[in-house]
């Protein structure tokens, strides 16, 4: 079985995410959605909501399983969920940039390969903190994210369930 992973922090998830997970698709058997956390950034909704707002988005598309990475590399997460992928969505050259050390050390360190898929041209614009930003002051990024995440939105996100590092 190909098995890839999407990974990503996914808050909240969008639709040039939702492109490129579909993408993947067409091109492993399975593809794992795995949902991180960075305990440096804040956060609009929880891990939990994170993941229920990815499996409603998902649920239509096969072979896609959405769950959390945990703590730890994520080498060692694709390793122990025998992962011989990871897709990565590509917006400009200074996304590449930023990946390319990441996928070198995550091939040195696992044997995994790192998959890069260029973004839908009408994509190249959209991250999760422009559109958090955007709907923040009011603006309608209804175009960018799955209804069932814009009503989220719309509802003020969720209480983040960090754990208090430092």
């Amino acid at each position: 079985m190909r098995r890839a992973v999407c990974p990503g922090s996914f808050d909240p998830i969008h639709n040039g995410h939702l492109e490129v997970i579909a993408r993947a698709a067409g091109l492993f058997d399975e593809v794992i959605v795995a949902v991180s956390t960075n305990y440096a950034k804040k956060y609009m909704f929880s891990l939990g909501d994170r993941i229920d707002m990815a499996r409603e988005t998902l649920a239509s598309l096969k072979g896609i399983v959405v769950e959390p990475v945990g703590d730890g590399l994520l080498a060692e997460y694709c390793r122990q969920r025998g992962v011989s992928a990871i897709v990565k969505g590509l917006r400009s050259s200074s996304d590449f940039d930023y990946e390319l050390p990441m996928a070198t050390m995550n091939r040195q360190l696992s044997g995994v390969e790192t998959v890069f898929l260029p973004a839908e041209a009408h994509y190249l614009h959209l991250s999760s903190t422009l559109i958090k930003e955007v709907a923040g002051l009011g603006g309608n990024v209804s175009d960018y994210v799955p209804r069932s995440v814009q009503k989220r939105m719309l509802a003020g996100g969720s209480a983040p369930d960090q754990p208090n590092r430092g």
